[in-house]
């Protein structure tokens, strides 16, 4: 082969390289262009407020009003509180929650600076450090699911079995980043694989309106309120039940994914002033009126339906006054 022909070949072959690096630059281009186009864009509407924000630092025990929180994928955190993660177990390690003790909804839960505070109706305050990295890790079971927790200490065990004046002992566990968390799709399969929660029944955010409470409250003798119902995100300025059509809102710089509804069972009936099961009230009047659909009920039995359970798509901080907007495509 000459020189000749040796340029021309080579021109040839940048010429078939010039000409598929084109042909994939345009068909790069061109998906591009695709997507944007055929990809709907988001309508955002305004459906509420944040009426409150409530964090429930141990399970079944009172909630904590905050004004702003952190919405992790694990659920809504304020300093050292973050939601259901603190657990009352049996010797065996086994969930205590106010369906078997009512009383543990009067039992508070804060923290000031590094120190748990545990307080409760005619008990005197008891503090111990939020981290004691020298107690034992015991295994946990939550409606059957494999966990773990700190030991709090003997101490908050005697704290709770006198204020919860059961024979039984009680222990005081804390669930702490470093342990593996529970899968909610383990219970509700409608749940990604990927979410984790610590101790809570199944989703990290609940979330239901003012209104559907009112509407609740209209229908029994004596009204109830939303802590009845332990939500973590209260709205207001909506109508009865709207949050059940919400499938996805921005809150703050918060993005959330409705899941499913949130099913209701005997613990509705705990006055959580009181801390006294009725055993019929308020859930007879649920049933009565916010039972599933038909082609529902594989997934929430005959549970009635009472808020909204939620993951988070994006993290972030929300606040009590931030605008709910739903999102639609």
């Amino acid at each position: 082969m000459d020189l000749r022909e040796l340029a021309v070949n080579t021109l040839a072959q940048n010429k078939k390289v010039a000409l598929l690096i084109g042909g994939a630059g345009v068909a790069v281009l061109g998906l591009g262009l695709g997507y944007k186009y055929l990809r709907k864009p988001e309508k955002v509407v305004r459906v509420g407020v944040v009426s409150q924000i409530l964090i429930h630092p141990l399970k079944s025990g009172k909630a904590v009003s905050v004004a702003l929180a952190e919405c992790q994928k694990i659920g809504l955190k304020f300093g050292e509180l973050q939601d259901r993660h603190w657990l009352v177990v049996t010797d065996d390690g086994h969930m205590v929650t106010g369906r078997q003790e009512p009383r543990l909804v009067l039992v508070s839960l804060t923290c000031e600076g590094v120190q748990v505070c545990l307080n409760g109706p005619n008990m005197e305050e008891l503090r111990f450090p939020v981290k004691q990295p020298d107690n034992p890790v015991i295994d946990c079971r939550v409606f059957g699911a494999d966990i773990q927790g700190r030991d709090c200490g003997d101490e908050a065990s005697r704290w709770l079995t006198r204020c919860l004046g059961a024979e039984k002992t009680f222990r005081l566990v804390h669930f702490e980043h470093q342990m593996k968390p529970r899968r909610p799709t383990e219970i509700e399969p409608l749940f990604p694989q990927y979410e984790q929660v610590a101790y809570p029944d199944v989703g990290p955010v609940m979330l239901l309106s003012e209104a559907s409470v009112k509407n609740l409250s209209s229908k029994l003798e004596k009204d109830v309120t939303v802590e009845r119902f332990r939500p973590n995100i209260v709205i207001s300025d909506c109508e009865a039940f709207d949050e059940d059509s919400w499938e996805e809102l921005q809150i703050g710089s918060v993005r959330l994914q409705r899941v499913m509804s949130c099913g209701r069972c005997i613990f509705t009936t705990v006055d959580p002033e009181t801390g006294i099961i009725n055993r019929k009230e308020p859930l007879e009047t649920l049933k009565s009126y916010r039972l599933c659909k038909p082609s529902e009920k594989h997934i929430y039995k005959s549970s009635p339906l009472f808020g909204q359970l939620h993951t988070v798509e994006k993290t972030g901080i929300l606040q009590v006054g931030d605008v709910v907007y739903k999102i639609s495509r």
